[in-house]
């Protein structure tokens, strides 16, 4: 398979099997993750939502914050959590208002249909054949997962 035909894999699902079978783990992970990525952009852009704005919902789910924790958490700057919340704000997912105590503070909701917005993704994440749902241990797939990233990001920092 030639460079940059990772995307044409899940359309022909019956000539996969044994080319995808020789190749090293790095590359099946890459693939992977950008076909899952694809789809699940699809998904959520389905919803007017990105996945930048499925994070923020994920981490308002608790309740509110500000656009600037929010940031943080997010890891993207100031400017592009305040596009991401606009963006979300005019699909009805969130609502802004300022802080009673420093008007420079703008604090960030969840509304109703952000929540049935972030409750569908999490299902499809989980249930969809296209996207996780092929994963026989979703939670096991998922502390595998992180204990990648987390020993990738260690190697990285040191």
């Amino acid at each position: 398979m030639a460079e940059g035909d990772e995307l044409a894999v899940a359309h022909r699902p019956d000539q996969v099997g044994a080319d995808v079978a020789s190749w090293p783990t790095g590359r099946l992970l890459s693939v992977a993750a950008r076909v899952v990525e694809k789809r699940f952009e699809d998904f959520l852009a389905g919803r007017g939502l990105t996945h930048a704005g499925m994070i923020t919902l994920h981490h308002l789910a608790d309740g509110p914050r500000s656009q600037r924790e929010l940031a943080v958490l997010c890891r993207v700057t100031d400017q592009t959590m305040s596009r991401t919340i606009e963006h979300l704000d005019r699909g009805g997912h969130v609502v802004r208002s300022q802080d009673a105590n420093d008007r420079r503070r703008t604090s960030v909701k969840i509304t109703p249909a952000g929540r049935r917005a972030l409750t569908a993704a999490r299902r499809e994440e989980r249930e969809s054949d296209t996207l996780l749902g092929a994963v026989d241990d979703y939670e096991h797939f998922r502390r595998q997962l992180i204990a990648l990233i987390a020993a990738a990001t260690t190697t990285t920092a040191d």
